[in-house]
């Protein structure tokens, strides 16, 4: 081990313990477990208001829809997760017709046993300024050329 390095154990309270992004809850019977939320947690994620890619927006929010369906919770867990992601939605701005997100790209996948070619890709990069990014990155998926958007990035000169 490395000296700077310090490990803490923590000892179960209540019947249950976290571990990690997660709640384990010690029944007579069985386990249940829970998303652990931290004290400190705001709720915040990119407002649907703000002038981040649509897709980077949407990332965040498919990152809240999966994480329940990551864990095998019990049934009043799931029903915590789904009201905090309601909630998330209300406070950042994002429609409530958006409860049903698209599925991920790998949950669409349609043959998993197909072999992948190594290919050498090519990128091009854009600064996202807009609705006008979006609509020329779209004009690049009809190539074989990716294209990445980074946000603007403010000067430090005063």
């Amino acid at each position: 081990m490395h000296p700077i390095l310090k490990f803490t154990a923590q000892t179960e309270t209540g019947n249950k313990i976290n571990y990690l992004d997660i709640t384990i809850h010690n029944t007579p019977t069985r386990w249940k477990t829970s998303i652990y939320i931290k004290p400190n947690f705001t709720d915040t994620i990119i407002p649907y208001s703000s002038i981040h890619s649509a897709q980077h927006k949407y990332a965040a929010m498919r990152f809240t829809y999966n994480r329940p369906n990551t864990y095998n919770l019990h049934e009043e867990g799931y029903k915590i997760e789904e009201d905090r992601i309601h909630n998330i939605m209300f406070n950042n701005a994002f429609s409530i017709h958006l409860h049903n997100p698209p599925p991920s790209p790998r949950q669409t996948t349609t043959a998993p046993d197909r072999q992948m070619t190594k290919t050498t890709q090519k990128w091009t990069t854009f600064t996202y300024v807009g609705k006008e990014t979006t609509f020329i990155t779209n004009l690049f998926k009809k190539t074989d050329l990716k294209s990445h958007c980074e946000p603007i990035i403010p000067s430090r000169d005063y």
